[in-house]
C-alpha cells in the first residue's frame, strides 16, 4: 500500500474526529495544504511516497532509533517533531496517527 493510500486509510478513520480538517485536494500545493489537520495544524500529510506524522520530539527520536521512521525535513535540515514513514499499513499507521492528533490538540490547548 502506497503513502498516498495510507493516509487515505486515516482520513476515512479520523473523519469524525472533533476538529479535524480532512485534506482538500483542490488546495495549492505548498507545506500541509493537503494534510489533516486539527484547528489548521497539519498533523498527517504525504510527502515525496511517505507517510508524514508530527509528534513530540522525543517520540520522533525512538522511532528513529528502532528504525520504524526516517527523518523529515527541509533544506537539508530534520525537523525534531516530523517522522517520514516509508513503510507501513493502516492498522500500524493508526495508532501513530492517534498520537499525531493527541499532539496536534496538546499544542492547540497550550497556545489557548
Amino acid at each position: 500500500m502506497d503513502a498516498a493510500d495510507r493516509l487515505a486509510a486515516l482520513v476515512d478513520t479520523l473523519a469524525g474526529e472533533p476538529d479535524v480538517a480532512l485534506p482538500d485536494p483542490t488546495a495549492p500545493r505548498r507545506f500541509g495544504s493537503r494534510a489533516l489537520k486539527v484547528d489548521g495544524a497539519a498533523f498527517a500529510m504525504v510527502v515525496r511516497g511517505a507517510l508524514v506524522l508530527k509528534l513530540p520530539e522525543d517520540r520522533v527520536a525512538a522511532l528513529l532509533a528502532d528504525g520504524r521512521g526516517g527523518p523529515f525535513g527541509g533544506r537539508g535540515r530534520p525537523y525534531r517533531e516530523w517522522v517520514a514513514l516509508a513503510d507501513g499499513e493502516p492498522a500500524t499507521d493508526l495508532p501513530l496517527a492517534r498520537e499525531a492528533l493527541a499532539f496536534a490538540r496538546t499544542r492547540r490547548d497550550a497556545l489557548s
